[in-house]
């Protein structure tokens, strides 16, 4: 019997309205940028020729309305996947640029003991759990096709390095994993075989700040 092979794209929402920078995580009411809207509208232009058959986000603003214009270009509802929203994290809704936020307070310091849980917020372990389940649950939807998630950086990523073998413990300013990424999971017959990546927005990308690091999105 022949193999049936599908892609599901894990696709990284837009940039996001957020003006006094900081860690927004699962808080309501973060939408899209004006850039991060041109960011989904040029993802949508590069999967408009794509054998896409479904397109299901996180619940979370930013994430719908990335999905949307994808969603649209194929006559397709936007589904949406608990299992795809943000990572929880202690220090949402804080400041956490090193040397102006909440990293300036030693009282949460106990927080960050451990980086390979990591004890700031929900286990990587935890977060894989829920993405390969929504990764193969999405393989259902249209086996032999292809599939649009769109869901946040930290899942995306930890999903990548789970599927890849590789240790969870990373700098977060090294996650390959920009704003508007396609990471794409190669999935035949229920195992995943395969990933790519891609940065069809790449040319959006606002000029990274490199004093300062906030955790996102």
């Amino acid at each position: 019997m022949a193999e049936t092979k599908t892609v599901v794209h894990l696709m990284r929402h837009g940039e996001v309205y957020n003006p006094d920078g900081i860690l927004y995580g699962r808080l309501p009411g973060f939408r899209l940028s004006d850039l991060g809207q041109k960011m989904a509208e040029r993802v949508a232009d590069h999967l408009a020729d794509h054998d896409v058959k479904a397109v299901v986000a996180s619940p979370l603003q930013r994430a719908q309305e990335t999905a949307a214009p994808i969603a649209a270009r194929h006559d397709l509802e936007v589904g949406t996947d608990e299992r795809l929203i943000e990572a929880a994290n202690f220090f949402e809704g804080k400041k956490f640029s090193v040397g102006d936020g909440v990293l300036k307070r030693p009282a949460v310091w106990f927080k960050l003991w451990n980086p390979f849980k990591p004890s700031w917020g929900e286990p990587y372990k935890d977060q894989v759990k829920r993405m390969h389940a929504a990764l193969i649950d999405a393989a259902s939807l249209a086996p032999g096709h292809e599939v649009v998630l769109v869901s946040h950086q930290l899942p995306i990523w930890i999903s990548r390095l789970a599927a890849e073998h590789r240790s969870f413990f990373h700098d977060p300013r090294k996650r390959e994993c920009t704003l508007a990424s396609l990471t794409s999971f190669e999935i035949t017959d229920g195992r995943i075989t395969a990933v790519r990546y891609s940065e069809p927005a790449k040319d959006l990308l606002p000029v990274k700040n490199t004093k300062k690091f906030v955790a996102g999105a």
